[in-house]
């Protein structure tokens, strides 16, 4: 099993988001299809929320997507870091 992965275009895999796809090599390999910008849009949507337990929730549901074949996260307006018209649905913005 290969563990390389491979990150986004503003944002790196965070160790959590990791160790969920390095967990399943065909997730892994699906993971590793995407562009860049569809990597960073996920990579985005699990670490711009506050709270941990939301953060373990999307992780989750970021597994389950990708599993379906989902490419990008639904019903996110995108990442702000790299959509500046994006940054108007984010109160607070730390990175």
């Amino acid at each position: 099993m290969t563990s390389k992965i491979s990150h986004g275009i503003l944002h790196e895999v965070t160790d959590d988001i990791q160790k969920a796809l390095t967990a399943n090599e065909q997730l892994l390999a699906k993971w590793n299809s995407l562009t860049p910008i569809q990597r960073n849009e996920w990579i985005c949507w699990v670490t711009i929320v506050k709270k941990a337990e939301t953060r373990a929730e999307h992780i989750e549901r970021m597994i389950e997507e990708l599993k379906e074949g989902k490419r990008k996260p639904c019903c996110w307006p995108g990442c702000p870091h790299r959509r500046p018209k994006a940054k108007k649905w984010f109160k607070k913005l730390d990175k």
